[in-house]
């Protein structure tokens, strides 16, 4: 059962922008803060941003200014701005939830490159 299914990674050039969406399964999405993560080669997975069901976020200190969370109850989505791309933010982006980490679940992830 797919319970995540992150979409909108692609190749961008230093300084561009991207739009990330996660869709959810409704039960997922209505229940829980929402997170998203990224994994660069050879480095562990981080937390980048956060999303209360209320609206509160959270940012890394490396993406504060220049990502965005959101979310949007009627679709099950969540979505993460990124502008002002570095090469450093290359990696696999993935959301997750605090209850679906405890299982070990994560999605297929999507595939961010920064390059000129």
């Amino acid at each position: 059962q797919v319970l995540l299914a992150e979409s909108g990674g692609g190749l961008v050039q230093p300084g561009g922008s991207l739009r990330l969406s996660c869709a959810a399964s409704r039960s997922v999405f209505s229940n829980n803060a929402m997170d998203w993560y990224r994994q660069a080669p050879g480095k562990e997975r981080e937390l980048v941003a956060s999303i209360t069901r209320g609206g509160g976020t959270n940012y890394a200190d490396s993406v504060k200014g220049r990502f965005t969370i959101s979310r949007d109850f009627a679709k099950s989505t969540v979505y993460l701005q990124m502008n002002s791309l570095k090469p450093d933010d290359t990696a696999v982006y993935y959301c997750n939830t605090q209850t679906l980490l405890a299982t070990g679940y994560w999605g297929q992830g999507t595939q961010v490159t920064v390059s000129s």
